[in-house]
């Protein structure tokens, strides 16, 4: 039996709702990550502590901005910007400035504020914070050359004699090591933001810390690595101060050295990572081959879908209905085995039983007597027929199924000819 249980358009339909559907929870399990504006150190945040001030003025200023929530943001091309908080581990954040010192210049701001979100005040802003102490972090595994300190000071310069205030004089973060070369002091002179003098060449870091002549090496594939100690140089809290904001940007400049690619501040250090959108991935090597073939073949499967030629088969019940099903599924399986030419005797004797039964003859005779017999009655009852024994001899004797389906069938008719 033909039939078509569904229109073209609703396979369609289904298919395409599907697909949608699919895309959209690989979409949802890539984007389900906590909101960035959680009060945290990083670009995210817009309390006093975090640096979304310094990631919009980057904006502005016409740079590409990144956010990164990825736990491998080492191989971003341009300026990395690492926010770590206090309780990150040093092994992971030398483990991500390691690698990028090859693809660009890395940039670490170091935390000192804990800050808490502001409850029970309608005019505070959701994100917005408040102070509640300080501490210098501890990262071990991480330029464990390089100490820092926290003391009062009461500002800020940079070469060329610029200055300006920072907005908590009593708590100032800042660091000390043989490598570091000052870009920003205290006004102790203690250094608040500098560069690690290795076998790399940083003219425009240089430049801005008014060394003397260069210094360092001349290797091209080494990237300069700056600590920004102070982390009120960059924050929010900081760049409320014009002269601060204008530092933070010709600071980042320096560390780009003048180059105009792409900003990635990094989130995941802060707590904030996800794992890679499932979407992306499958566009990515190694499974963007995998995701070819799968797409190849849905829509092989599509084709062959709409292409096919005219309704498809509905197949029938293996068992019908009713006792001319039983029969007619008895007689296929016989047929099938091969051995149709069995059955010849067994129905001759059946009707050679019947017919005895019917006309009332005497029963437990021999095959010959009884056809005999019948034969007689016969005769007598309808004279012209056929000898029963010539046919039931027939049918023993057959062996071709066409053979035995006729000679049963003129039985039959014998039979129903004579008792009717």
């Amino acid at each position: 039996m033909n039939g078509q249980p569904f229109a073209r358009g609703t396979l369609v339909a289904m298919l395409f709702g599907g697909l949608v559907a699919f895309v959209a929870l690989l979409w949802s399990l890539g984007h389900a990550a906590p909101d960035a504006n959680n009060g945290g150190g990083h670009a995210g945040g817009r309390g006093l502590n975090g640096f979304a001030a310094l990631a919009a003025m980057l904006e502005a200023d016409g740079f590409e901005v990144n956010r990164s929530r990825a736990h491998d943001p080492a191989d971003r091309p341009g300026l990395l910007i690492l926010t770590p908080s206090a309780d990150a581990k040093g092994s992971d954040i030398n483990d991500i400035v390691v690698r990028h010192r090859h693809v660009g210049p890395t940039l670490v701001i170091t935390p000192k504020w804990f800050a808490m979100p502001i409850e029970g005040d309608d005019r505070a802003k959701r994100g917005w914070t408040r102070i509640v102490g300080t501490a210098p972090p501890e990262w071990p595994g991480f330029a464990d050359d390089v100490a820092v300190k926290l003391a009062p000071a009461r500002g800020w310069n940079a070469a060329g004699s610029r200055m300006g205030r920072l907005p908590d004089p009593r708590n100032v973060l800042s660091g000390s090591g043989k490598a570091l070369v000052s870009l920003v002091r205290a006004s102790d002179g203690r250094i608040l933001a500098a560069f690690v003098n290795d076998s790399g060449s940083y003219p425009a870091l240089e430049q801005f810390a008014g060394t003397a002549g260069p210094i360092g090496g001349n290797d091209p594939d080494l990237y300069p690595l700056v600590f920004v100690f102070e982390p009120d140089l960059l924050d929010n809290w900081g760049m409320a101060d014009r002269a601060t904001g204008l530092l933070a940007r010709d600071l980042i400049i320096a560390t780009a050295d003048g180059r105009g690619g792409p900003v990635t501040f990094d989130l995941s250090l802060a707590g904030l990572g996800a794992s890679k959108n499932l979407l992306t991935l499958a566009f990515e090597p190694p499974f963007l081959a995998a995701t070819i073939c799968l797409i190849l073949a849905a829509a092989a499967a599509i084709w062959r879908a709409l292409a096919g030629f005219g309704p498809r088969l509905v197949p029938g019940r293996a068992m019908a209905h009713g006792k001319s099903a039983l029969v007619a599924n008895a007689a296929a399986l016989v047929r099938r085995s091969g051995r149709l030419h069995l059955i010849a005797p067994p129905y001759g004797a059946a009707a050679r039983e019947r017919l005895v039964l019917a006309l009332g003859l005497p029963r437990g005779r021999a095959a010959s007597d009884a056809d005999t017999a019948i034969d007689r009655s016969a005769q007598a009852r309808r004279p012209g027929l056929p000898s029963f024994a010539a046919l039931a001899a027939r049918l023993s004797a057959a062996r071709r199924p066409d053979d035995i389906v006729r000679a049963a069938r003129d039985i039959q008719l014998f039979e129903k000819d004579l008792l009717r």
